[in-house]
């Protein structure tokens, strides 16, 4: 079989590859094993760091809006299609032009490559809980309705819709995963109003101080990248049948607050770690994350077969091993 992935150089995309090249295969519908005999990624530019090199691998660099570019990408051998390309949630929100294009119209153009193969290739279309927003309830269930309140989440809930309807109409056979926020996402800050989640954990480990922009208080749905990863695998196996006609699944997580998040690393890592976060409040950070609903009931991911971590305890020692060759400076 052969797989494309786009935005495939990024943190999630390098990662789900890395996964791919090792197992060499992933499940169909119908309970069994496809070889993967080419792992295509696509992204604007090369990975940093380079990916070992494979036979079954190829780098493509190019524009996500560009039919020329992605028609060529998507050709009729292609059997699943992993859509991560976006341009992340304060970037969005900060040009409004931009995250259209590169988040909506960049999402349509692979859609539409998909649409002419005729062949309905499987579409993995990674979401967000940005689609919601507002007045939201306490514990968000499987059947809440998508209110964002951010460009972002908006993007994001448009994208969910057309991949609904591609689906219906039989040009695709998609699956959408609404995730909770990445954490500890290994790097650099980026431009996502949840890059604070990840950084108040990494660069302290890594002996470096770290800012946080938000109140204690404030609590965020999470899971680790080794449970995105295996989300993203399982999703290709499931049937449509399965799915249902709604293509969204809400995946499952865990809910900390900042305050629980620094007392899980203290528990893993020391106070004096900790001791290298330093508190420097941005109103318009806040009031992004403050959008987000916190508690959800996805009853419905759960019963698909996704899993969640045990607790940040186990989502900082994962970072620790699979990042810092499991160690850390003290």
């Amino acid at each position: 079989m052969r797989v494309v992935v786009t935005g495939g150089c990024g943190f999630i995309g390098r990662r789900l590859a890395l996964k791919l090249l090792e197992q060499g295969a992933l499940p169909n519908p119908s309970g069994g094993m496809d070889e993967i005999e080419s792992l295509v990624l696509f992204d604007i530019g090369e990975p940093t760091p380079p990916i070992p090199p494979d036979p079954r691998l190829s780098i493509v660099t190019g524009d996500i809006c560009s039919d020329v570019d992605i028609g060529a990408l998507i050709g009729p051998s292609v059997d699943v299609v992993y859509h991560f390309a976006a341009v992340v949630s304060s970037g969005a929100e900060a040009d409004f032009d931009l995250g259209m294009r590169v988040n909506f119209d960049g999402a349509r153009t692979v859609l539409e490559a998909c649409r002419k193969l005729e062949t309905g290739p499987r579409f993995i279309f990674s979401s967000s809980v940005a689609a919601y927003g507002g007045d939201m309830p306490s514990v968000i269930e499987d059947g809440t309705a998508m209110t964002p309140q951010t460009s972002y989440g908006s993007q994001k809930a448009m994208c969910e819709l057309l991949v609904n309807d591609y689906t219906r109409k039989g040009f695709v056979d998609g699956r959408t995963l609404r995730l909770p926020t990445v954490v500890v996402r290994p790097g650099k800050p980026n431009k996502a109003a949840s890059t604070w989640a990840s950084s108040i954990i990494r660069e302290p480990l890594q002996g470096q101080e770290a800012v946080c922009p938000v109140a204690a208080d404030q609590a965020m749905w999470c899971l680790s990248p080794r449970r995105v990863v295996d989300a993203f695998i399982r999703a290709v196996g499931l049937s449509g049948e399965t799915i249902g006609a709604n293509r969204a699944i809400a995946i499952p997580g865990t809910t900390h607050t900042v305050r629980e998040m620094l007392d899980a690393l203290a528990s893993v890592a020391g106070d004096s770690v900790v001791a290298r976060v330093r508190w420097e409040p941005d109103a318009d950070i806040q009031a992004i994350v403050s959008g987000w609903p916190t508690h959800f009931n996805p009853v419905r991911g759960a019963a698909l077969g996704f899993s969640h971590d045990s607790g940040m305890v186990e989502i900082i020692e994962a970072f620790i091993e699979d990042e810092l060759g499991g160690s850390f400076i003290s």
